[in-house]
């Protein structure tokens, strides 16, 4: 079971992520778009994934019971070659409906000072 006292932790990934154009260019193929210059939206998820999923799993996530729910971009500017990318995950919201959890993650994405992109996760931990 979740716990629903974990509302509000955060979790800073411990490194810092360099953008590069090799790894724009494979995302891009591997998603069917080509002749990219800028990252897709959604190449931040490589970014953000493992300090959420680390974030979730310290506060009893199990991964075997859990449905994607939604996935939500703000995208302030894309990512370019060159970028170092921090992120912050914070669990921003719990609740429990009809015997299932449902978790919200929000992700924030720096470039230096500047937030480059937010996403919200949205998981439905099967009851």
């Amino acid at each position: 079971m979740f716990n629903p006292d974990a509302v509000g932790k955060s979790r800073k990934s411990s490194t810092t992520f360099k953008v590069t154009q090799e790894s724009i260019s494979n995302f891009a193929h591997a998603i069917g778009e080509s002749e990219v210059i800028n990252s897709p939206v959604t190449y931040s998820i490589m970014i953000s994934l493992g300090p959420s999923q680390t974030l979730l799993e310290d506060n009893g996530l199990d991964w075997t019971r859990v449905v994607h729910g939604d996935q939500k971009f703000q995208n302030n500017r894309p990512l370019h070659a060159g970028d170092e990318v921090t992120c912050t995950s914070t669990i921003e919201s719990y609740r429990a409906v009809a015997g299932n959890e449902i978790v919200t993650v929000r992700t924030d994405l720096h470039c230096g000072a500047e937030l480059a992109q937010v996403q919200w996760t949205t998981l439905v931990v099967r009851g």
